[in-house]
């Protein structure tokens, strides 16, 4: 039993602080969001996110009526690249400077909402004098930020509900990450229906990192009987329903568990913290920012469960236990058809 491997000695911590809107239509909720901005006087947001993404999903055409509604004028950064940099933090900086934003939006996955979380901290006038690169190499404790909104497009990466943000430094080939509580966003959105669009590779690769980000929290030296359940849970869903939404991506009951899965990963290595497949995978896509994250954590994950096993065999066994259900239920099918 997996139970036998916790220390009931050990006092962790549980932590669940983002307020997320989840389920289809969540999206709407941004008029909500927008309402309590005004209600504190926010009436100036930077907008952090890529060329097409806040376009694609569908997310601008409902952000954009709300702000304009309530007469909150934004700027955009629309030139986050996948694992961002802190050059492209500064710019969104510098542009949310000049408007003077209070707030900011992040639409997108993991490296839009990191931009976003890392530019609120250096927005906040307590931090005014630092630059990312400093944010990034420690020179200044992050204690204060302005609110954060996330607008999530993925089904993997977890960071609109936690405390983390990554951003390389291309000069050292270096991409460390940001743990501090002032980048929980204050409010999340999780809508499955902005998620149709994700390409399979994408649908593929985001997926797996959920997984890494569980695989992970259950086995480090800080997990709890918690961290250990959603991990169950999460694996279960990602099983189930991947799949599925590789071959329908329009399938919406299939990209909600799979966000749910995500959301609760998040939660979990909130909780659990990470160790290899993540220490390992920010290396490789410093040097080769071209990388997918997902991906550089699919090459990396059998060998360090393979490494990990011998110390945590009950954990790993109980939270991958149901993938191989859902895989015997996927060979009965198959044999039947035949």
């Amino acid at each position: 039993m997996w139970e036998t491997k916790m220390n009931i000695n050990q006092v962790v911590e549980i932590r669940t602080r983002t307020l997320c809107y989840f389920g289809v239509g969540a999206l709407q909720k941004v008029n909500d969001i927008c309402d309590w901005l005004k209600k504190n006087d926010i009436d100036k947001v930077l907008i952090c996110t890529d060329k097409t993404v806040y376009k694609v999903t569908g997310v601008w055409d409902v952000l954009e009526p709300a702000l304009k509604k309530r007469g909150i004028a934004w700027v955009m950064f629309d030139e986050v690249v996948p694992n961002p940099t802190v050059d492209g933090i500064d710019t969104a900086v510098k542009m949310g400077k000049d408007l003077g934003a209070q707030a900011v939006f992040g639409i997108g996955g993991g490296s839009p909402i990191d931009t976003c979380k890392s530019a609120a901290v250096l927005l906040h006038a307590d931090n005014a004098q630092y630059n990312a690169r400093d944010l990034y190499t420690f020179k200044f404790n992050a204690e204060k930020a302005v609110p954060i909104i996330a607008i999530n497009t993925t089904h993997g990466t977890g960071t609109e509900v936690d405390r983390f943000a990554v951003a390389s430094i291309p000069e050292k080939e270096y991409k460390p990450a940001l743990a501090v509580d002032c980048i929980y966003p204050v409010f999340a959105i999780d809508d499955p229906a902005v998620m149709t669009k994700l390409p399979a590779n994408q649908t593929r690769y985001t997926s797996i990192d959920a997984v890494n980000h569980v695989n992970e929290a259950c086995t480090s030296l800080v997990t709890s009987p918690y961290v250990v359940m959603m991990a169950k849970e999460a694996v279960r869903l990602v099983a189930r329903y991947m799949p599925q939404a590789v071959a329908h991506p329009d399938d919406l009951t299939a990209r909600y568990y799979l966000l749910y899965a995500s959301m609760i990963a998040g939660i979990d290595f909130d909780n659990g913290l990470l160790h290899f497949t993540h220490a390992m995978e920010h290396p490789l896509s410093a040097v080769k920012p071209d990388l997918p994250h997902g991906l550089g954590l699919a090459m990396l994950l059998p060998a360090v469960i393979k490494y990990t096993y011998p110390a945590v065999p009950e954990i790993l066994a109980a939270i991958y236990e149901p993938s191989f259900q859902v895989y015997r239920e996927y060979r009965v099918k198959q044999k039947s058809v035949q």
